[in-house]
C-alpha cells in the first residue's frame, strides 16, 4: 500500500493506493515545513480517521510539499511524518518536482504551477533545474491565488472595484479594512487568507473587470517566471499545473498567445497523475 501526497500551502491532498487502484483519499490544511512544525503536522494527522485506520498498512509515501526546497526542510517534513507512520519509508520532494513529474512523466519539459503560490522550472526528465524563483507569497508567487488574493482585496479597499462587484465582495464576505489588515499582518497563516479569494474571481470569471486582473496576473507571471525560462531552454514544450491554471486555462492560453507561445497540457489537479506514476 502507499499514499502519495502533494500540497500547497493551503491545502495537502492525499490519496492512499493498493494494487494499483485508490483505496482512500482525504484533505488536510497544507504541510509546508516553514509555516507546519512536527506537533501541528501530527495533531493534523490525528484528526483524519482515514489516515489512522491505514498507518499501519502503507509502506511507502511520497510527499510533494510547497516549502520543502531544501535539503533539511525534506529531511523535517519527512522525520514527522514517520513518527506517525512508522512501516513507511517517507520520500519528500518539493511541489516542484511533483509538478514536473505530473505534467512529463520522464519527458523534459519546461513546467509552471500557477496554484496556492507559483513557480517555473525546466524539467529535464528526472530533476527540475534549480532557479531563484520560488521567492514565496510575499516577494513573490505573482499570478498565483496569493497574488489574486493580495490584488482583489487592494482594490475592494481602495473602492477600485466597480459598483457590482464592490457589493458582491462586501456581501460575501463581510469583512472590514481592519479586519483584513490583521489577518495578513498579525495573525497566522495570511497565505491561506489571502489565496482564499480564489472563489471570488471564479464565481465572476465572465466580468470584463475579473477577466482584466488574471490576465494582467497571468502577464505578470509570464515575464517574471517563463520567458527568463524560455530564453535559456528555447524549443521546449510547456506545462502548467495548479488550480488557478487549471479554472482559468482559457485565459492563460490567450495570453500565452499573445505572448507568442503555445502551452502543451494544463493539469488542474496533479495528484492523480503523480498516483499514477508511482502506482505503475
Amino acid at each position: 500500500m502507499i499514499a502519495v501526497v502533494y500540497s500547497g500551502t493551503k491545502t495537502a491532498i492525499w490519496k492512499i493506493a493498493k494494487d494499483g487502484k485508490t483505496i482512500a483519499e482525504c484533505s488536510m490544511p497544507g504541510i509546508n515545513p516553514f509555516f507546519v512544525d512536527q506537533k501541528s503536522l501530527l495533531q493534523q494527522l490525528n484528526k483524519k480517521t482515514i489516515l489512522i485506520n491505514h498507518a499501519e498498512q502503507i509502506k511507502k509515501i511520497y510527499v510533494f510539499a510547497a516549502g520543502a526546497t531544501c535539503v533539511e526542510r525534506r529531511n523535517e517534513l519527512a522525520e514527522s511524518m514517520s513518527l506517525f507512520f512508522k512501516f513507511a519509508k517517507v520520500t519528500v520532494h518539493d511541489d516542484l518536482h511533483g509538478a514536473a513529474i505530473a505534467a512529463c512523466f520522464n519527458k523534459s519539459g519546461i513546467v509552471g504551477i500557477l496554484g496556492s503560490g507559483a513557480n517555473c522550472a525546466y524539467f529535464n526528465g528526472q530533476n527540475p533545474v534549480p532557479n531563484n524563483f520560488g521567492l514565496g507569497f510575499i516577494l513573490g508567487d505573482e499570478g498565483s491565488a496569493n497574488y489574486l488574493g493580495k490584488i482583489i482585496l487592494k482594490h475592494f479597499l481602495q473602492e477600485k472595484l466597480p459598483a457590482e462587484l464592490l457589493k458582491k465582495f462586501g456581501t460575501k464576505y463581510d469583512i472590514n479594512r481592519s479586519e483584513i489588515l490583521e489577518r495578513v499582518y498579525k495573525k497566522s497563516l495570511a497565505q491561506q487568507f489571502l489565496s482564499s479569494f480564489l472563489d471570488f474571481y471564479i464565481e465572476n470569471r465572465e466580468h470584463p473587470y475579473i477577466q482584466r486582473l488574471i490576465d494582467d496576473a497571468f502577464q505578470r507571471y509570464i515575464n517574471t517566471y517563463l520567458l527568463p525560462t524560455l530564453k535559456e531552454y528555447p524549443d521546449k514544450e510547456i506545462h502548467f499545473v495548479g488550480i488557478v491554471a487549471g479554472n482559468f486555462q482559457d485565459r492563460l492560453r490567450l495570453v500565452a498567445q499573445k505572448n507568442n507561445f503555445e502551452i502543451t497540457t494544463i493539469t488542474k489537479e496533479p495528484i492523480y497523475n503523480l498516483l499514477n506514476y508511482y502506482s505503475n
